[in-house]
């Protein structure tokens, strides 16, 4: 079923266009999807710059930002870009379907890097030579030689050509823990084999297109930052290796670690569509406008009124995919009425805040307090999992700053310490009687003076 972007003109409708992770696909010939708004000095432009200069070495770049930030729609517009197309054969893809994100390992990323690369050219209508397909075929070869003597698990079946054999041996790393530890092994043992072969797939493809492969890998961002130090610190050459473009996305935490010193040359950082400048509570009319219209292009703008759509902009902390969550709980509390009002933002300001209550420990409200009073990235290890959960967001001006989600503020002002009440002051005691005193004499009477006789 086609997904028609144009904007609701009722709240049942309306309910589609705010999906959490509504993929933004643009148009045929690159042209921009309606729903998407362009953001205010957005790093990307710099990433499709930079792509676009001439290389020595294809470029590897690290492409992070906080969660709900637009990560994945700015990948699809630059591998859609025209300039872009030009000069490069872009994949991309969710590192989702092809292993198991919650348990990932550099040799599934670079296997699904072989995997897509292959499937996409022959896809589009690319031929494999024979020289090619004999090399992958004995590679195929050997790691079903390996797989078989294993026993501990079954075959992989080889049917169906290489195409198929990617898939599947793909599929068992993402859906059989039993098995993907085998299979690692086996294809560690042929890694060079694959390394060698994926850059001639890579070749191949620049031979018949004139053009160099642009792998671009959505989602590598929801791994936890163990393995992604593992597999971007760890093994940072092997990934760094391959003789085509690639862009993978990272986790914000890893930007706040010691590791990060290693591809911070190569990293492009998307931050959060900044509502006001840090240390000042006036607005900043670019980043409300931005959120404003983001709603107006997916709900009709007499659905919603003023203020509710200023309030669900301020709630939203310039984050797309809060803002969505935002306007979709609206949306089921004002369907009766058939438009949102401020009332129905504010429940969904409550929604949000007790969501956090429930998770955030004492000490993680302690350092929120700090982060909204200050604006300040004090302590990166610290926050960095508050980020990640987006208790705190990041924004940049001249350089990077941050502060607490909006909708905690509250939150955190229920942790001031407040003032014992004033004890009542103490009854008052009747004081005893004066005592009761002399009556006071009467003047003596002078003495007669007693004259001589």
């Amino acid at each position: 079923m086609t997904f028609s972007y144009t904007a609701a003109s009722d709240l049942r409708r309306a309910w589609p266009n705010f999906e959490l992770d509504l993929p933004l696909e643009p148009l045929p010939g690159g042209a921009v999807n309606p729903f998407y708004v362009e953001r205010p000095e957005n790093p990307v432009a710099r990433l499709e710059e930079e792509l676009g200069a001439p290389f020595r070495l294809p470029p590897k770049y690290f492409f992070s930002g906080n969660r709900g930030c637009g990560k994945s729609n700015e990948l699809r517009r630059v591998a859609a870009n025209p300039e872009i197309r030009s000069k490069y054969f872009p994949v991309l893809f969710s590192i989702r379907d092809e292993a198991d994100v919650n348990n990932l390992d550099y040799r599934d990323v670079l296997l699904a890097i072989g995997g897509r690369m292959y499937r996409e050219f022959k896809a589009r209508g690319g031929r494999i030579p024979d020289s090619l397909e004999s090399e992958l075929d004995h590679w195929r070869g050997q790691v079903t030689e390996e797989i078989v003597r294993a026993r501990k698990m079954p075959s992989v079946d080889v049917d169906g050509g290489l195409d198929v054999f990617f898939a599947r041996l793909a599929t068992r790393v993402k859906f059989e823990p039993s098995t993907r530890q085998e299979l690692r092994q086996i294809i560690e043992r042929g890694m060079s084999e694959l390394a060698e072969a994926i850059d001639h797939i890579a070749d191949v493809i620049q031979a018949q297109t004139k053009k160099t492969p642009l792998i671009l890998i959505d989602d590598l961002d929801k791994m936890d930052a163990p393995a992604a130090r593992a597999i971007f610190h760890g093994h940072r050459e092997t990934m760094l290796q391959p003789n085509f473009a690639i862009v993978y996305t990272v986790s914000s935490s890893l930007f706040y670690t010691p590791e990060f010193e290693a591809i911070r040359d190569r990293a492009v950082f998307l931050p959060n569509v900044k509502l006001r400048k840090r240390g000042s509570s006036r607005r900043d009319p670019v980043g409300y406008d931005v959120m404003r219209e983001t709603v107006r292009r997916r709900l009709n703008p007499d659905l919603i009124s003023t203020r509710a759509l200023d309030e669900a902009a301020r709630i939203s902390g310039g984050v797309f995919r809060e803002l969505m969550r935002v306007i979709r709980f609206a949306i089921t509390r004002a369907h009766r009425m058939g438009r949102i009002e401020i009332d129905h933002v504010l429940g969904a300001e409550a929604e949000i805040r007790g969501e956090y209550r429930r998770i955030l420990t004492a000490e993680q409200r302690a350092v929120l307090k700090q982060v909204h009073a200050r604006n300040r990235l004090d302590d990166p290890q610290q926050l960095a999992p508050l980020l990640q959960m987006l208790a705190a967001m990041e924004y940049a001006d001249s350089e990077p700053w941050c502060d607490a989600h909006p909708a905690l503020v509250s939150l955190l002002d229920e942790d001031e310490p407040r003032p014992a009440p004033a004890l009542p002051d103490p009854p008052a005691v009747d004081a005893p009687p004066a005592e009761a005193s002399a009556p006071a004499r009467a003047p003596a009477k002078p003495r007669a003076t007693r004259r001589g006789v």
